[in-house]
């Protein structure tokens, strides 16, 4: 399985690494954190890291460290604007439950 993006998350990465002048991609991973354990990491990636898992989705390259990628296997990251915010959204099919802020998640 591989991790992938929507088109409107590919333009938003694209016109960010554009508009910033360097970067390779987006780096994403998970932490421990919150109520239910787990939360989303997403960042600008100017280069790859000799251990990264790497995809490439729409001209993008997604970058992943090993130990976070049993956590994201068959993700799929979406940029979606809701009212006033917007924000990139993570659709993993291996989340259980989701703490009540939605900051964390559980596998």
């Amino acid at each position: 399985m591989a991790v992938t993006m929507t088109e409107a998350a590919a333009r938003h990465v694209s016109r960010y690494l554009s508009r910033r002048g360097k970067g390779i991609g987006v780096r994403l991973g998970v932490k421990t954190t919150g109520c239910s354990g787990l939360a989303y990491t997403l960042e600008y990636a100017d280069a790859a890291a000799e251990q990264d898992v790497q995809f490439e989705d729409q001209g993008i390259k997604i970058l992943i460290d090993p130990k976070s990628l049993a956590y994201l296997e068959g993700t799929q990251l979406d940029f979606v604007r809701e009212g006033l915010n917007e924000g990139f959204k993570f659709s993993n099919p291996n989340e259980r439950d989701r703490c009540g802020c939605g900051e964390s998640f559980r596998i």
